[in-house]
Parts: C-alpha cells; sequence; structure tokens
C-alpha cells in the first residue's frame, strides 16, 4: 500500500469544495474555519499513518509547529493523540479557546529551534507555517530531528505563486509581494497581518520538493486541497507552480 493510499480515498472533489468554501470564514469566524480544516487535518495524519504503521496514531504524542491559538488541540485529542502545540507569538497563543477548556500542552518557542530532545515525538506537523519563516528548511530540519526514527513528519505550506499565495492581499501578489503590501496598507490603512518580507515569504513548491528529496526521507508529496485526480500537477516542473494552492511533504525520519 503507498503512503497515500488511505487519504486519496478520502481526497474528493466534495471535500475540496467543502474546505474552498470555508475559506472565506477564516477571516470573520475563524473557529468555523479552523475547525473544519483541523477536521481535515485529523483524518490526514490518521490515514498517512495508518497507511505507514498498519494501525491508528491513537496514544501517539504529537507536536504541531505554528499551532498558534491551538484550534487543532481539541480535534487530535479527540482522535486519541496528546497534542503539544509550539507558537512563538504569545498573542496568538492565547487567540483561540483551546487553552481556556484545558486541551493539549502549549510551548511558546520558535520552529527554527524547536526546545525537545531528539527523537521525542511520533508525529511532527506543521500546517501553513512554512511560508511564514525565514528559512522553513531549518524549521523542516528541527521537525526531522525531534521525531523518532519510523515516525510521521507532515509539512503542509501555502505555495507563492499559488492562488491563495498572497493571503488576505488576494491575487495582487502576482503584481510582487512588496507591491501587494503596499497596496493592502493603502487601501486598509494598515499593514497586512500576513506582510511580505517579515511575516510571509515566497517559497515554491520546487523549494519544498528539492529540500524534501534532500534528506532522503520523503515517501509522498501531493497537493493538500486538491482531489486525487488533481495531484499530478505535483510532478510538473511551473505549473505546478501555480495550480497547487498548499504542498504536503510528508517525510519518514530513519
Amino acid at each position: 500500500m503507498s503512503v497515500t493510499d488511505l487519504f486519496a480515498g478520502q481526497a474528493t472533489l466534495a471535500r475540496s469544495v467543502r474546505l474552498l468554501g470555508e475559506f472565506r470564514f477564516e477571516q470573520t469566524d475563524p473557529p468555523r474555519f479552523y475547525g473544519a480544516l483541523a477536521d481535515d487535518t485529523v483524518a490526514l495524519v490518521t490515514a498517512l499513518w495508518t497507511a505507514l504503521h498498519g494501525v491508528g496514531p491513537g496514544g501517539r504524542t504529537l507536536l504541531d509547529v505554528g499551532g498558534g491559538p491551538g484550534y487543532f488541540a481539541t480535534a487530535f485529542e479527540c482522535a486519541g493523540l496528546e497534542y503539544v502545540g509550539v507558537e512563538p507569538d504569545v498573542s496568538e497563543m492565547h487567540a483561540g479557546p483551546a487553552r481556556d477548556r484545558g486541551t493539549g500542552s502549549f510551548v511558546r518557542a520558535s520552529g527554527m529551534a524547536l526546545p525537545f530532545a531528539d527523537d521525542s515525538v511520533d508525529v511532527c506537523l506543521s500546517s501553513n507555517v512554512a511560508e511564514h519563516v525565514r528559512d522553513p528548511w531549518q524549521m523542516g530540519r528541527e521537525m526531522l530531528r525531534v521525531t523518532r526514527p519510523g515516525g510521521l513528519v507532515v509539512l503542509s505550506y501555502t505555495v507563492w505563486l499559488g492562488p491563495f499565495g498572497g493571503h488576505e492581499m488576494g491575487m495582487t501578489h502576482y503584481l510582487g509581494g512588496a507591491r501587494a503590501a503596499e497596496r493592502y496598507t493603502r487601501k486598509h490603512g494598515r499593514r497586512p497581518k500576513n506582510d511580505y518580507g517579515s511575516s510571509l515569504f515566497a517559497v515554491s513548491a520546487a523549494d519544498g520538493l528539492q529540500w524534501a528529496a534532500s534528506t532522503g526521507m520523503l515517501v509522498a508529496a501531493f497537493p493538500r486541497y486538491h482531489p486525487r485526480w488533481a495531484w499530478w500537477m505535483t510532478r510538473t516542473p511551473l505549473l505546478r507552480e501555480f495550480l497547487i494552492s498548499n504542498l504536503v511533504l510528508v517525510l519518514q525520519p530513519t
């Protein structure tokens, strides 16, 4: 069985349409958006782990790098995993309800230097974070370091030239990141939260695939929100940069 076979069965057009519909609530109703994304991420991690190990990940420890306010905590703990979230921004850590419910554990730290021992977690996840750090592959190396041999690393990020690369700046990022940020500032009277050059960077699909292949631990790569029949895009240079909105890199430490 391929590592992606179980999840491929869930990657339907209906799922893609449903998730796309939830994206419009990211700014106005974060619990709704992140709740839907959390459930889908649990399904992704569960399918990948089961394909690799033949059993579900219940009872395992999951480290969520850049977990923000912890919207994923409840979903993963309901699935039977021990959740640990890492977030460097204290305001982000307190922006959601998970901590108020006492769900999961949270550590204030940078993904560039994770304060965990080598081989200390079973699953290491980073969802939509790599495009927000200056050296995403240093973060990737840290994720591999703290994950036990035979475990699972899932690094998913927004591709810069894809349709959502500009985040709240919309499609104006095709004018150039700095220009898009200035345009947003003039229109809204404030800098974008995802500000090009400081909290948003241009990360390509090719960058991630090259780094992952260089580790010798890459077991799968596919577009996160596309239906299974569109996964061929990952194998097509240039086209993938524009048509893949979010790339998933799946690695298994040795």
